[in-house]
């Protein structure tokens, strides 16, 4: 099993671990999953996810080649801008979701990079996927495009909450508040070099940081000292405290909400799908479209248990209508909450529904989506 490059700091602060995607991976620290997802929507959860995939594409052609690949809108995007996209198979599953920034700076992104390419566009993949991902690439790609999967040299660690921009901001002189949301730049914290990607997957702002993995301790421990110092609460934030951070704002989990046998239109993406553009599995999905959409994701309020993944969702007849892929206690609105794909009809907030827990049926109500609107979106009166 891997491990991460932090997992000796992690072992040393206490941490309880657990697999994912074939690492060893702090599930959660002493203080506990609930503090820690309450710590990020306060002040700032600082969070190793060293175990994601990091790919460059670049040369004569890239973005035209990647364009035809992944879902979203990408030859409009401006350089250093960042978008959420999906690699499909050709039924319209989801293979993995990504966020795709272009990058263009020849001098200092190139050089963080270590890549001469002006036409440049760094991926980031999920762990689980990766080999699979830069297999799919390779195979797709003219051979005047290079696939360079630079995951085992960079270290990826994500700032959030609150305060996430402050502490940053202390630290390179203004650059992070400066960078608008879903874009990328990079600059130098403690003189290290670090790629600044102004993303993140829990609800509220901050960033998501690349450096080389041999300053991997090195910069993990300063963010702390420099929160310490400047007075800004901060700590480390296990899987567990992720996964609720992430449900709560909306956001998928590929193997959950979406998977190679759920498609966007099911899981409520059809934004992250350009349909004026090719794509794979474009076709299925506009197939998918004029049939009707016979199933989507939804999200339950449950009463009187814990709902998880694999449960049966019932309708008030007690027939089987679909089943939780996501399923938990929500510490910012105090509810046991369920994502569940079901027959679209049942799909209306308001809806009363069930969902059987160990055997006992337990009321379940449809409520709109996300439980916690991400604070970006908030700020600029934004949806999706």
């Amino acid at each position: 099993m891997k491990t991460t490059l932090l997992h000796p700091w992690h072992e040393a602060v206490g941490a309880r671990f657990t697999r994912f995607a074939g690492f060893d991976m702090p599930i959660q620290y002493p203080t506990g999953a609930i503090e820690e997802h309450r710590l990020c929507r306060r002040s700032v959860g600082l969070f190793d996810i060293d175990h994601m995939g990091q790919v460059i594409i670049s040369g004569k052609g890239a973005g035209e080649a990647l364009s035809r690949i992944v879902s979203a809108p990408i030859l409009d995007m401006h350089f250093q801008e960042a978008r959420y996209a999906l690699l499909l198979n050709e039924a319209g599953g989801v293979i993995d979701d990504l966020f795709i920034y272009r990058v263009d700076d020849p001098g200092r992104i190139a050089r963080t990079l270590q890549n001469p390419f002006r036409d440049i566009w760094f991926v980031v993949v999920n762990a689980g996927n990766r080999e699979t991902d830069v297999s799919y690439f390779r195979a797709q790609m003219p051979p005047e495009v290079s696939v360079e999967d630079i995951s085992e040299e960079t270290c990826m660690i994500a700032v959030q909450g609150p305060r996430a921009v402050e502490l940053l901001d202390t630290l390179t002189g203004g650059e992070v508040s400066a960078l608008p949301r879903n874009h990328i730049n990079a600059g130098t914290i403690e003189g290290i070099p670090v790629l600044i990607g102004r993303t993140g997957y829990t609800g509220e702002d901050g960033a998501e940081l690349f450096y080389p993995s041999g300053k991997a301790q090195e910069l993990w421990e300063y963010l702390f000292l420099e929160a310490k110092t400047g007075g800004i609460e901060a700590g480390p934030v296990g899987l567990a405290a992720r996964d609720s951070l992430r449900f709560e704002a909306g956001m998928p989990l590929h193997g959950h909400e979406i998977s190679p046998a759920i498609t966007p239109l099911e899981a409520g993406l059809s934004w992250a799908c350009d349909f004026t553009k090719p794509f794979m599995g474009k076709e299925a999905l506009l197939a998918q479209k004029a049939a009707g959409i016979k199933r989507k994701i939804l999200t339950l309020h449950v009463t009187g248990g814990v709902p998880r993944e694999g449960y049966p969702v019932l309708n008030q007849a007690g027939a089987e209508i679909g089943s939780c892929v996501a399923g938990m206690f929500c510490p910012s609105i105090g509810t046991y909450s369920a994502n569940a794909l079901v027959a679209s009809e049942y799909a209306e907030p308001g809806m009363g529904l069930q969902v059987l827990i160990r055997g006992n049926p337990k009321d379940a109500v449809v409520v709109p989506r996300p439980l916690y609107p991400p604070v970006y979106k908030r700020k600029k009166g934004a949806s999706q």
